[in-house]
């Protein structure tokens, strides 16, 4: 059921009327006793979730008794990222997932299923694993909370990602980013159907058909007179077509195609929401189909610090490197802690410009040159980069410095996916 839609490119939903429109659609639904949210995480502030959720608590108070962010294999929010997104939601609250603890796997989706939808790449089975908490029987009402915006694994984020790879499992997560790497993902980016979507759909639809779950979902862009992010869309409802609406809006919002290719593109990526490559190759995921053969990308990073959120995943990064999908796939196949985290596999992938460009990253000083160019990247001094390509002075697109030089700057590459229209088939 499709509770509410609205949205256009050209459309502004303020929070007054975020807020209204909650508010008549909880009356709706009818009284509540027990509600669980799961918004996304800090690395998701952008996405207008945390004021939500806030809208969400003012509304249900102390029946609002669980708030779970889907933190996937991100690290767990800190108190002062909890105060920063959630603001008035009480700290009591918030509950900590754990992806390799605290889920459960309530269905398997055939193993036939996978080898179709992949195109023969792949045949196991697919484990759906949610947290244990979604499973409670008290909870009359759960709300998935987040945005809708172009996604390297399974091609538009959010809808059933944030609850089997968001609150999801380690199995789950691992096999899910490992169909869309094999698949290839400049096949999936921007598009609301992959390979990935279609199981966890039939997941949705054969194993948690019967929880309470009611998605509540936006799609944003930065206002460029207030540098702001605004809310463009808002759709509320419980199955795919509410997912469609937002996505069919997000693919005509955030989609940037360039009318030529990009030989340099400089990447700036924000100290408070991007610590680790894990995140930060967003700059590499939703630039690759807008770049010439050749091009130059660098990475501004000054709060990099790790390459994986998790000690495991970080590892494999550092003892892997991002080499190609070719040698990835070789050591995957010949090394048991590849084929233990597929999902590090799958983002060792996405993280290679497999040689057709180059990418340069510029690390602060808790990442060494030794450490960037261990796992296959170029290394830049930041301080000099910085210097050349201001951040502060540079506007998103197109740039001309003082040398002549052109370049293309992104001031986040969470916010969109941009692409040359000859990289893009539909």
């Amino acid at each position: 059921m499709l509770y509410f839609s609205r949205g256009s490119k050209d459309d502004r939903i303020t929070p007054d009327e975020v807020r209204r429109i909650l508010k008549e659609t909880f009356d709706k639904m009818g009284p509540r006793k027990r509600v669980l949210a799961i918004p996304p995480d800090f690395t998701r502030f952008n996405s207008y979730a945390g004021q939500i959720t806030e809208m969400v608590n003012d509304y249900f108070g102390d029946r609002l008794t669980d708030v779970m962010p889907a933190l996937g294999t991100h690290a767990p929010m800190t108190p002062e990222q909890v105060k920063t997104m959630f603001g008035r939601v009480p700290a009591g609250k918030f509950r900590v997932h754990d992806w390799r603890n605290d889920v459960v796997t309530v269905g398997e989706v055939p193993s036939e299923y996978v080898h179709k939808v992949s195109e023969g790449r792949l045949d196991y089975v697919w484990p759906a694993q949610v947290n244990k908490l979604l499973l409670d029987p008290s909870f009359d009402l759960i709300l998935s909370i987040g945005q809708v915006v172009p996604h390297e694994v399974i091609g538009m984020a959010n809808y059933t990602k944030n609850l089997f790879v968001g609150v999801g499992g380690s199995e789950g997560i691992n096999k899910s980013h490992f169909i869309g790497a094999t698949y290839g993902m400049e096949r999936i980016m921007g598009r609301a159907s992959s390979p990935v979507r279609d199981v966890m759909e039939y997941a949705r639809q054969h194993f948690i058909k019967d929880l309470p779950i009611v998605f509540i979902l936006t799609v944003m862009a930065k206002n460029p007179a207030t540098d702001a992010m605004d809310v463009k869309g808002l759709f509320i409802g419980d199955d795919f077509e509410c997912f469609q609406k937002a996505a069919d809006l997000s693919l005509e919002t955030n989609f940037i195609m360039v009318e030529k290719e990009i030989k340099k593109c400089v990447v700036y990526l924000d100290p408070e929401e991007f610590k680790s490559t894990w995140l930060g190759n967003k700059a590499v995921y939703r630039t690759r189909m807008a770049l010439a053969d050749n091009a130059e990308l660098i990475v501004l990073a000054p709060a990099l610090k790790e390459f994986g959120e998790d000690k495991t995943i970080d590892g494999l990064i550092r003892k892997y490197g991002y080499k190609g999908t070719p040698h990835t796939l070789k050591c995957t196949a010949e090394n048991k802690d590849l084929q233990d985290n597929l999902g590090a596999s799958a983002h060792l992938i996405h993280g290679s410009s497999e040689g057709r460009f180059t990418i340069t990253y510029c690390p602060g000083p808790l990442v060494t040159r030794e450490e960037i160019e261990g796992v296959g990247f170029k290394y830049g001094d930041l301080a000099e980069m910085t210097k050349r390509y201001p951040p502060e002075s540079l506007k998103d697109g197109w740039n001309t410095m003082p040398d002549g030089e052109e370049i293309y700057y992104i001031s986040n590459p969470a916010l969109g996916l941009w692409a040359y229209p000859d990289r893009f088939k539909d």
